[in-house]
């Protein structure tokens, strides 16, 4: 008998040769994202692996999203063992053990997914153009809130600088995903694909590219008031030396150099945990610093660590220091950076080896947008950057948003640049400027079109300067939220599914 494309391709990738092929692809495709950028990876490397799970057994399928995952993750964020390791002062061995940890289960999602669209449903165009775009998807937007989420190395972060930015302030990133899965989806049917297939995917593709593009850079909101003065401080000093006592008056005399220059701009922010110190510990030095921005015309932003001692609970917080003091309490916390999801026993050891064991507290939802410098800020810390849904309750207020982060946990690594990228799909979907205030970069003001206006370099003391313009209105994802998009993948999944068993036989 002839041999089959099919054929082929499950010959090229049986055995462990094809688990490593797939993990080396994974891998590859973590460079589609900031700071490498080269963004046709993340529609390249999924539309290998459509290919390869069109030519799979369901088992053989699993096992080859786990490769594929395994390899993208691992590389993507390698930087979590710099985190919990070099900086959090965990043995390497339980810092590799979590790393792994991590990985593992990001890539159980995509075996699970490999399983099911090869178990369930047959290869051919219902399974390549609608069915696996629209379980990628759902599988994105699960990973991100199962298990306290982890919604990192989304696909749909990676082509911000492409006319599929168009659907960010439409409908979310997670609608620039179904995007990019579906132009994977579209590459492997170029392949594998008959005639009127190939023919159908090239014009649903131009259809969805060209029409995010005719979106792309437009203005969804309006500028509210004339351009306002920022100046966001950048203190760099190292994750290892910040907490250290003999530290601590060099590190609030640095912050207090840096500003002096900024007193009289409107807005002067700094990042994440700031000061060495607990709020009730830090007050008589906030206290002489807020006179000094009061007096001059400054209103001063700052994340700050306090502790409520009728609660006896830990909050990592924002305070706007204006004509009062209000604040912002971090709802999406970082599980075993912020909270340790583990037995008290475990806690205990962590105790003994020093390592850090205290739960932070999540802030409650519908909080208020801060209040300063004339303006409503919907403010985030760090980690919730990630979670485009976590800022749409403020939105209908908010003139400008706000973001202070600690970036020094980890070090030189591409996290930052990562983070970054998502900060540029939240200015994107809210259509406002977004200000950013790192502990040591990247530090930037973003605007509402997600172009980074003005950023300082890393790792150096520094005060960026730059003027933001506050905005009112809401793009329809501030309306909608993520629903609109998750429903058509729903519905797409039930009935590409459905249109594919019908019309096919599955691979066994």
């Amino acid at each position: 008998m002839p041999t089959t494309a099919t054929d082929l391709l499950r010959g090229s990738l049986a055995g462990w040769r094809g688990l490593a092929v797939a993990a080396v692809i994974g891998a590859a495709a973590s460079l589609s994202f900031a700071p490498v950028g080269w963004w046709p990876l993340a529609i390249l490397a999924p539309a290998f692996l459509v290919l390869a799970w069109g030519a799979a057994a369901p088992r053989r399928a699993a096992a080859l999203g786990f490769a594929f995952a395994a390899g993208l993750f691992g590389t993507g964020t390698y930087w979590l063992y710099t985190a919990v390791h070099d900086f959090g002062g965990a043995p390497a061995a339980l810092a590799v053990f979590l790393m792994l940890g991590l990985v593992a289960l990001m890539a159980s999602y995509y075996a699970i997914l490999g399983y099911a669209v090869t178990r369930w449903t047959a290869d051919g165009a219902a399974r390549r153009l609608v069915v696996l775009p629209a379980g990628w998807l759902l599988l994105e937007w699960l990973r991100g809130w199962l298990f306290t989420g982890f919604p990192w190395l989304e696909i749909g972060y990676a082509p911000i600088d492409t006319p599929l930015a168009g659907l960010a302030p439409v409908a979310g990133v997670h609608a620039m995903t179904l995007a990019a899965a579906l132009s994977a989806g579209v590459l492997a049917a170029l392949v594998r694909g008959a005639t009127r297939e190939r023919v159908a995917a090239c014009a649903l593709l131009l259809l969805v590219w060209v029409g995010a593009g005719a979106r792309w850079g437009r203005a969804w909101t309006s500028p509210s008031g004339a351009p306002l003065g920022v100046a966001l401080v950048q203190g760099a000093i190292p994750q290892d030396l910040k907490w250290q006592a003999d530290n601590r008056e060099a590190t609030l005399a640095l912050y207090e150099r840096l500003t002096t220059p900024a007193l009289g701009r409107p807005l002067i922010v700094w990042p994440e945990a700031a000061l060495p110190l607990l709020e009730h510990e830090a007050r008589e030095y906030l206290g002489r610093m807020w006179g000094r921005t009061r007096a001059s015309g400054s209103d001063l932003v700052l994340g700050l660590l306090r502790y409520d001692f009728e609660s006896r609970k830990y909050y990592n917080g924002m305070v706007a220091l204006s004509d009062d003091a209000t604040w912002y309490y971090k709802r999406r916390l970082v599980p075993f950076g912020e909270f340790f999801p583990v037995p008290e026993t475990v806690r205990g050891w962590m105790r003994l080896m020093s390592l850090p064991y205290v739960d932070m507290t999540a802030g409650p939802d519908g909080q208020a947008p801060l209040r300063a410098a004339g303006q409503l800020l919907g403010a985030t810390i760090c980690y919730e950057d990630a979670y485009g849904a976590e800022q749409l309750a403020v939105l209908g207020q908010a003139t400008l948003l706000v973001n202070v982060t600690n970036n020094a946990w980890f070090g030189d690594s591409t996290a930052p640049h990562q983070q970054l990228q998502m900060a540029r799909l939240r200015a994107l979907e809210a259509g406002r400027f977004l200000a950013r205030a790192t502990s040591n970069g990247v530090t930037a003001v973003i605007g509402p079109d997600g172009a980074v206006r003005a950023r300082i370099p890393q790792f150096v003391p520094g005060v960026l300067y730059a003027d933001v313009v506050p905005h009112t209105g809401l793009t329809p994802y501030a309306r909608t939220g993520d629903w609109p998009v998750l429903g058509l993948a729903l519905f797409g999944l039930l009935g590409g599914a459905f249109a594919s068993r019908r019309r096919g036989t599955r691979v066994s």
